[in-house]
């Protein structure tokens, strides 16, 4: 029996974050992986070595803005461990059937101009929109950066920039509750109160909705800053592939002792007769110890239905079971990925093609209500793919790394439902999905995007398509949901995934949460791993934690982090 003083479940991105602050911090940690690799979503796998040899694809997560939001990457000093983020510049392309285009740089000014060329009016009221979500971003970035449930660590986290723009937003009584209806709103109101042209609105929608519902939803306008993120900070990828940040982690964790072993399933978290987690055991009856603690990268409904025993959690909360199956939101939207290997790049013929449109990412949105039915028909089941809107990269134009000289790889996400109403009980776990069913859609989604890209078609060297189911499989997201929680409003925050345990701790002693389905959510951030990191250092040495953030309090407050 092997015993660490931490036991963590899954090597996803922030569950490698959490294991390098707590090795970090002087504990022992270990990670276990189902998979036979590290990563999660955050993986770059050469998937195609027979068919496409060389060609390298990120099977999930790809292009990274909130990283840049916290101190991870600076803290950890991971360029040391061989990150090197690249970042896009354009940062969007999206080609609109009537001849116009959005094209979108980095900088907003060159933006506007590109926007001008057909509309004055919405030049100018993207440079306002834009400089409203840069300082909503700036004004709520504490919090992402802190325990949702600790107002010390908030407060501390807020600078004098951050609080210039939190009282630029809130000003008096009325601007105050305009805000909150602001966010209360959904991104096609708010759109549509700033904006007259479609060919701008569309792909703005599609990036609101990445939030994982249809942009006419209420209380996701904050969906906004995902195109504002794109300005600033920046969108990147790192060099080689999502699964270069992956690997950073690995070296870093391993060149502090740390150990992780991978195809190592989790089959049950052990509670001790005093209620408190002491370790877990996996596939074959192995058992490794925790003296201090179990952290879970799983989401809370896989954790607590399927690796606790329910006595175990009835002792310390009756009601938590049934809160977990009936009250966390999933409506049923996942994606359906393609990955191809190219043998040369899209063209978009028609729109005075530059091999820059592919720089950052290309969106096929035609209309709002194009995005409208891409996001609101998996929530009934349906699949959208009569008319596919689609999210679309060729990471070999910013990093040709990826693939042989010359050659290409396509990255394809797809928003498809998980389980297929009226195919119950059939297809890969009951979803309906079957291999004749995933490529047929895949063949109308290509076809979609060849609309656009004339010589795709010809081009594409070999494929590979994984269904929302298999994706839920590979990755062990409940019903495929990639953020494990819907990001609406009402599930974020000290909500996520639910009040009683938002705080990266649980009712059982010892047993923590971290994750994309933990405050501040989904995407490429490692925000949840090292929020849940401090938490868990806290409850062990509080004088000491305490007395060293009061100390990073003060370092702040002469030179805020920003």
């Amino acid at each position: 029996m092997q015993t660490y003083d931490v036991v963590i479940i899954g090597a996803g991105h922030n569950g490698l974050v959490c294991a390098a602050y707590l090795l970090k911090a002087g504990y022992s940690v270990l990670v276990l992986e189902k998979r036979s690799i590290p990563g999660g979503a955050a993986t770059t796998e050469e998937a195609l070595p027979e068919s496409a040899p060389g060609f390298r694809f990120n099977l999930c997560a790809i292009d990274h803005e909130f990283i840049h939001l916290g101190p991870v990457v600076e803290e950890l000093e991971l360029q040391k461990y061989g990150l090197d983020y690249l970042y896009c510049d354009p940062v969007v392309f999206c080609p609109h059937p009537d001849g116009k285009a959005f094209l979108a740089h980095r900088s907003v000014e060159k933006t506007c101009a590109e926007i001008a060329k057909y509309s004055d009016r919405d030049a100018q009221k993207y440079a306002e929109y834009m400089d409203f979500w840069q300082r909503m971003i700036q004004a709520v970035k504490p919090v992402f950066n802190a325990p949702p449930k600790s107002i010390v660590d908030i407060i501390g986290n807020y600078g004098l920039h951050n609080l210039q723009d939190l009282f630029s937003l809130l000003g008096g009584v009325n601007k105050t509750l305009d805000l909150l209806r602001t966010l209360l709103t959904s991104p096609k109101n708010s759109l549509q109160e700033w904006f007259d042209s479609e060919f701008l609105i569309a792909p703005l929608a599609r990036l609101a909705s990445e939030l994982g519902a249809p942009p006419s939803e209420k209380t996701i306008a904050i969906g906004a800053m995902m195109m504002a993120l794109r300005h600033h900070p920046g969108m990147s990828r790192p060099r080689g592939g999502t699964g270069a940040l992956t690997q950073a982690l690995v070296n870093l964790i391993q060149r502090e002792g740390g150990v992780i072993l991978c195809d190592q399933a989790v089959e049950k978290v052990l509670v001790s007769n005093q209620g408190r987690a002491e370790g877990v055991s996996v596939a074959g009856a192995q058992v490794y110890r925790a003296r201090k603690g179990v952290i879970s990268n799983l989401d809370a409904k896989r954790l607590f239905l399927q690796l606790l025993e329910p006595g175990d959690v009835a002792a310390v909360d009756d009601q938590l079971r049934t809160r977990l199956e009936r009250r966390i939101v999933n409506n049923n939207e996942t994606i359906l990925k393609i990955d191809c290997a190219l043998a040369e790049i899209p063209r978009f013929e028609r729109f005075d093609h530059k091999d820059e449109y592919w720089m950052g990412s290309v969106l096929i949105a035609d209309s709002f209500n194009h995005v409208e039915e891409a996001h609101s028909l998996p929530a009934v089941g349906k699949i959208p793919d009569e008319n596919p809107s689609l999210y679309v990269d060729v990471p070999t134009v910013l990093d040709p790394s990826m693939a042989p000289p010359g050659k290409h790889t396509l990255w394809i996400e797809f928003f498809a439902p998980y389980q297929i109403a009226g195919a119950e009980g059939t297809g890969l776990n009951g979803t309906g999905w079957t291999d004749e069913l995933k490529n047929k859609v895949a063949d109308r989604v290509i076809d979609k995007l060849a609309d656009y890209t004339p010589n795709l078609k010809s081009s594409i060297i070999a494929r590979r398509v994984e269904s929302p189911a298999e994706l839920g499989q590979r990755l062990g997201a409940y019903k495929g949901n990639y953020y494990h929680v819907d990001m609406t409003l009402e599930q974020m925050l000290f909500l996520r995934p639910l009040p009683e345990i938002s705080n990266y701790t649980t009712p059982i002693e010892g047993l923590f949460l971290t994750g994309a389905g933990t405050h501040p959510g989904g995407a490429i951030s490692g925000m949840p791993g090292r929020n849940c990191a401090r938490v868990f250092i806290n409850q062990q040495n509080p004088i000491r934690q305490n007395l060293k953030e009061f100390g990073d309090w003060l370092q702040k407050s002469v030179t805020p982090y920003s």
